[in-house]
């Protein structure tokens, strides 16, 4: 199953367009996106005898928002991948690099990105998003806690990600518009292979990046394991699991994003997210 965010109202995708919600089930569930993942459980039971086959209103892409659009948390991983440790000059971590990107930064999938410095770089991530309440969850059990995956870009303000003494990862990462996700939410048996996914980015058409989930130092259940260890993870809340090698600072001389550039990002059986860069209309600090 496919769950869109639609000009802010809950809809269900299928083959032929969306079915809208709150009237579908004649208000049982609300249109707030954000409200269903409290409800995950009866929601995809209810959902799971929707007709799929029904008439359903075309999706208008340009309608589409964040399938999570207000968490509560969003956890990000950095150097989760092998070869961009390597890439990025760190060794490989013996534990996951984590730090947050804003929910402010949270955004829909396609739409202006504006570019508040001279070195805004890319990263395709897979994203989780959470179902149920997480605590202390096992590895083995951490799947059933996922809601589904959805498609983002983890985009950095390199300069301001590595300010002062000690580095600014959140802040750097966490201007408007640099956490876009989409185009929808992927409930978890729609996937053949959970586990191996192939996700890439280009750049003005150009292969930035390409990789396989597979390839992750820890796997979206050992994240959830070790997260939920330390804090509760709480539905609708975000997880951005790392990006593969390929993003513009690990490049010989290094390239970066400027106005007019317009970045694709894609998860196989998942989706295409895509944003057009911009001038900002401040400078970055």
């Amino acid at each position: 199953m496919r769950i869109a965010n639609v000009a802010g109202r809950l809809t269900v995708v299928t083959p032929s367009g969306g079915i809208d919600v709150e009237r579908a089930s004649g208000g049982r569930f609300p249109a707030d996106v954000a409200a269903v993942y409290a409800r995950w459980a009866e929601f995809t039971a209810w959902a799971a005898g929707l007709d799929l086959a029904a008439d359903a209103t075309p999706i208008d892409e340009a309608a589409l928002g964040a399938p999570s659009p207000r968490p509560a948390q969003v956890f990000a991983i950095g150097l989760n991948y092998g070869a961009h440790a390597l890439e990025a000059g760190y060794d490989i971590p013996e534990v996951p690099i984590t730090f947050t990107k804003f929910p402010t930064c949270i955004t829909g999938p396609h739409g202006d990105l504006p570019i508040p410095g001279d070195t805004v770089d890319w990263e395709v991530e897979l994203v989780a998003v959470v179902g149920r309440l997480a605590s202390n969850v096992s590895t083995d059990d951490a799947w059933s806690f996922v809601a589904g995956l959805t498609v983002g870009q983890d985009y950095s303000e390199r300069r301001v990600q590595t300010l002062g003494q000690s580095p600014q990862f959140s802040l750097g990462k966490s201007f408007p518009g640099f956490g876009p996700t989409g185009p929808w939410l992927v409930t978890l048996d729609e996937f053949d292979n959970i586990d191996d996914l192939a996700l890439d980015c280009t750049v003005n058409g150009e292969v930035m990046q390409s990789g396989r989930t597979r390839d992750m130092i820890m796997s979206v259940p050992a994240l959830i394991s070790r997260l939920s260890a330390i804090c509760p993870l709480l539905p609708g809340d975000l997880i951005f699991t790392g990006t593969p090698e390929g993003v513009g600072s690990g490049r010989t001389p290094p390239v970066y994003l400027r106005p007019g550039d317009e970045v694709v990002s894609t998860i196989e059986r998942i989706g295409t997210i895509r944003q057009r860069c911009v001038v900002a209309a401040h400078a970055a600090v």
